[in-house]
């Protein structure tokens, strides 16, 4: 599985993941052509060359028309607009729900520091073309460069203050630090806001594992530039990507987990589906039900989550306000796990991105995806057990081992 390192050793950003993106390799171009599906206009992208403490870096800059800066200034969005925007896009699914999870936790977070229900806060800054572009320009060239999974390091949040559309606010500003509660931060002292939250919501949103550098081999190494040069620390954001190596079973970070179970005997059975859907957003490795028997012989179901440890707080969250059950227990597992990767393959019915896990390099199961399956049903009218019958042969042709 290819994954990405973030090196967060002078904090994060936007444009400073888009930056080393960038950096590593993705197409600006290509990226600007595929953020046409998001219905926001009025920029272009840039990059260029910088160096930052004498280390080559790329910055990655949204250039607003004039017209735009006049209405960012004014410009504010709710939830609702956010949402509408992102669903009404011509973006692929899973770009969508990435950046719909990741605007939803910038306004839990700020309505958490005002005091206000979630529908009625209203982001500024963070509402703006350029935050909009710098977190779905980071998505796609994610994508872009075959991204599954991202782990990264402690953040430096920086010190001192800020200037923002609420007035003059200490480091990390309060959405910065509610989005990373749970997560490992520190300051180095430099007076000056290294994480910002479009950069606390990214790492967030990708839900990042927090580690050393994982096992992995080194593929690409992108820079991504800061506004400015800082006195002893290079500016930048490192991005190491590559193939995942660390398919043993060991007490390393990257192959622990979470189990979350609850018995559950009174709820209606339809509303399980939408828990699942809304547990897989939030960040679910998998979620299953069983059948069980609980005392004075009462049918009910046992629902487990697996996911990540920073998950685990959201995910619980979920249970609770979204089931009838009253506790959950909570147990560490390790694992071990195929390395996998997911390849888009041009078939003669149409483009399908397919799940390929390996041993020791050699492919042990190949499976289309079920929901682009779906589509080729519904766009060429023939059962999706014909399709998979018909694009298996040209699949397999295309994926070597």
């Amino acid at each position: 599985m290819r994954i990405a390192y973030f090196d967060c050793f002078a904090g994060i950003s936007g444009d400073m993941c888009l930056g080393a993106l960038a950096d590593a390799g993705a197409d600006i171009a290509e990226i600007e052509s595929v953020l046409k599906g998001l219905p926001v206009k009025g920029y272009r992208l840039a990059s260029k060359k910088v160096t930052r403490s004498g280390i080559s870096a790329t910055k990655a800059d949204v250039i607003l028309k004039k017209s735009e800066i006049r209405n960012h200034k004014s410009e504010v969005r709710k939830w609702k607009d956010i949402q509408k925007l992102i669903k009404s896009s011509s973006l692929d699914n899973g770009i969508k729900q990435k950046g719909l999870f990741i605007f939803k936790a910038l306004f839990e977070a700020e309505a958490r520091v005002h005091g206000e229900p979630v529908e009625d806060v209203h982001l500024h800054e963070l509402g703006g073309t350029d935050c909009l572009v710098d977190i779905f320009g980071t998505l796609i060239g994610l994508d872009m460069l075959g991204v599954r999974k991202i782990y990264a390091s402690a953040i430096n949040l920086g010190s001192g203050t800020v200037r923002t559309e609420h007035g003059i606010l200490p480091v990390p500003a309060p959405a910065t630090a509610e989005l990373l509660k749970g997560y490992p931060v520190y300051s180095s002292g430099v007076p000056f806001e290294l994480t910002t939250p479009t950069g606390a919501a990214l790492i967030t949103g990708s839900q990042a594992v927090f580690s050393a550098v994982p096992r992995m081999k080194t593929e690409r190494i992108g820079y991504g530039a800061g506004n400015k040069e800082l006195d002893g620390l290079p500016n930048t954001l490192r991005i190491l990507i590559g193939e995942e190596t660390g398919n043993t079973l060991d007490q390393g970070p990257e192959n622990g987990v979470m189990i979350i179970e609850t018995n559950i005997d009174d709820m209606n059975p339809q509303i399980y589906e939408d828990v699942i859907d809304k547990l897989f957003d939030t960040g679910a490795l998998d979620v299953f039900l069983e059948n069980i028997i609980m005392k004075k012989s009462r049918p009910a179901v046992k629902l487990t989550v697996i996911a990540g440890e920073p998950s685990v707080e959201k995910l619980s969250t979920i249970l609770f306000r979204e089931t009838t059950t009253i506790g959950l227990r909570f147990y560490r597992a390790q694992r071990k796990v195929l390395d996998r990767e997911i390849r888009r393959i041009k078939t003669k019915l149409g483009d399908v991105r397919v799940k390929i896990s390996r041993l020791d390099g050699a492919a042990t199961a190949i499976a289309p995806e079920y929901n682009d399956l779906k589509a080729l049903s519904k766009k060429t009218g023939l059962p999706i057990k014909k399709i998979t019958e018909e694009i298996m042969p040209e699949i397999k042709r295309n994926i070597p081992g």
